[in-house]
Formats: C-alpha cells, sequence, structure tokens
C-alpha cells in the first residue's frame, strides 16, 4: 500500500509539472502597427490539409492551448499565438481593439507562408479570429469558437459594456478573480479555477480593461462580419448556460453542445474537448 501510494504522488506531481513547464521559446511575428508577436509552430499538415491556428482568450495567452498543441501536431501544422499585450508578446501598443488583434493573427499566418488556415479561437479570441480573416482574404477556411458567444443580434448595449468595464476597474485584481470563478460550473476542479483565476487577475489592467471593452463592443459588429466573411463557423458551446442556436444559424454559425464543462472547456476535459474539434476540424477541412 505504501509503495501504491508514493507511485500514486509521483504521478500527480509529474502532471502538475508537466502542465506549470515553461513552453517552448516562441518564434515572432510584427504586427501592422510594430509589436513583436510571440508564436509557435508545430507539426506539419498533410497535402492539401489546413493549418490550425489557436487564438486564446481574454488575458490568457498561448499555452492554454498546450494539449491541444500536443494532440493535433500530429496530424495538422499547429500554430498558437500569443495576441499583444498577452504572453510573450510586446506591449507597446495604444490601440488595445480587436481590430488590432486581428492583425496580430494575420501577421503571423502571412510570415508562415499559409494558405489554407482553419482559425480557433476561445473567447475574446473568436472575435479576434474573425477580424483575422477579413485580414486574410482567401485563406481562411473556416472559423471554429469556442464559447464566445450564446446568441447574436444586436449584440451587448454601450452603457452595458461600460457598467461591466467600471465594475472591474477600482479593484481589478479581486473583481477579475471573481469574474473568472463565475466561468466555472460547480464541478469544476478547484485547483484549475484558482490557477486561471490568479493567472488572469495578473493580467495589465491598461491592456485588460480596453481589450475587454472593445471585445464586449463587437458583439454588435459580429452578425455583420459573418455576413463579409461567408465563411463557415462552427461553435463548441457548454451548456453552462443557454445557447441560442437559432440566433446563431441565422448567421451561419453551427452550434455542438459539450455539456457538463465551462467556459474553459478545452481544459476542463481535454480529450472530450478534441474530439469535439477533430470532428469540426474534419468538417471544415472539406
Amino acid at each position: 500500500m505504501r509503495t501504491l501510494c508514493f507511485a500514486v504522488v509521483l504521478a500527480i506531481t509529474a502532471r502538475a509539472s508537466a502542465q506549470n513547464s515553461p513552453h517552448p521559446a516562441p518564434d515572432f511575428a510584427t504586427s501592422p502597427d510594430g509589436v513583436r508577436i510571440a508564436y509557435e509552430a508545430h507539426g506539419t499538415s498533410a497535402p492539401g490539409a489546413p493549418a490550425l491556428v489557436f487564438v486564446h482568450g481574454w488575458s490568457c495567452d498561448r499555452s492554454y492551448w498546450n494539449e491541444q498543441i500536443d494532440a493535433f501536431s500530429r496530424d495538422h501544422q499547429v500554430v498558437a499565438v500569443d495576441l499583444a499585450g498577452h504572453g510573450e508578446s510586446g506591449l507597446n501598443r495604444k490601440d488595445w481593439s480587436i481590430a488590432a488583434f486581428g492583425g496580430d493573427v494575420a501577421a503571423v499566418v502571412k510570415k508562415l507562408g499559409l494558405h489554407r488556415v482553419i482559425l480557433i479561437g476561445h473567447s475574446m479570441g473568436g472575435d479576434v479570429i474573425a477580424e483575422a480573416a477579413r485580414q486574410l482574404p482567401g485563406r481562411v477556411v473556416g472559423m471554429v469558437w469556442v464559447d464566445v458567444y450564446k446568441r447574436l443580434g444586436v449584440g451587448r448595449r454601450p452603457e452595458s459594456v461600460d457598467a461591466f468595464v467600471a465594475r472591474l476597474r477600482p479593484d481589478f485584481v479581486d473583481s477579475t478573480r471573481a469574474f473568472v470563478r463565475s466561468m466555472f460550473i460547480p464541478a469544476s476542479n478547484p485547483a484549475l479555477v484558482e490557477r486561471i483565476a490568479n493567472d488572469m487577475s495578473s493580467a495589465p489592467p491598461e491592456v485588460a480593461l480596453p481589450s475587454v471593452e472593445s471585445a464586449f463592443g463587437y458583439s454588435r459588429q459580429m452578425p455583420h462580419t459573418l455576413d463579409e466573411l461567408r465563411l463557415p463557423v462552427i461553435a463548441i458551446n457548454p451548456d453552462n448556460a443557454p445557447t441560442d442556436t437559432s440566433s446563431m444559424q441565422r448567421h451561419g454559425v453551427e452550434v455542438v453542445i459539450m455539456p457538463g464543462v465551462g467556459h474553459f472547456s478545452f481544459l476542463e476535459d481535454p480529450p472530450r474537448f478534441d474530439g469535439l474539434l477533430r470532428a469540426a476540424v474534419a468538417k471544415l477541412s472539406r
């Protein structure tokens, strides 16, 4: 029994070390406004298969996709990007907008010479990849959203966006921690919840506040962007809140529901999420 317990402890320690290990040294591209954008690329796509470009959400970084980088780089070229002001990318930006973040992703795709890509974005990253697709005409074959929208339509009212940002501003760290915790479900792993809450609350407020303001405000623009792009979009949404599938379908977005997880489905249950993502990639690749 003592030997078995020791083996279990070693296994848990090894898993924790792997999750917290530093990610590889990145390569860099330059955004249209001169910011150094960190990214990493792995694997090689089969002939004709699209590259997969992963974009993190608000106040996160490319390491959040580590599980998917490992799983999908066996069959595809996989790219993970740090948006400006996040991870190892530069901070020298004045316009922390979705349009500028879209330029970050487009700069990486162009530097790598990718001509057939599927863009995958979590949360704010879903807005970002839509803007990136606008800047990459003819290169994007489809997009995957990971809990980006529950409903598409008129979007958030400006006063609602202002009120949300105002709640974060006075005590950014504690307010952000509370906000992040609210995005999980009671069954979520408490250690994962606290790790992400602490990580996201350590973001620089001068980047985080205008970024979330732009992301929430972009909900008013998204239906027009989708109509302009006319690209297939598959949304993988958790069931932590209802999704208005009719409103999504009206704008060409196919919805796949992943039950039993919160906002960070790809971290909460990677094998199940990867199965759904693999099916979405296969469908968009056709």
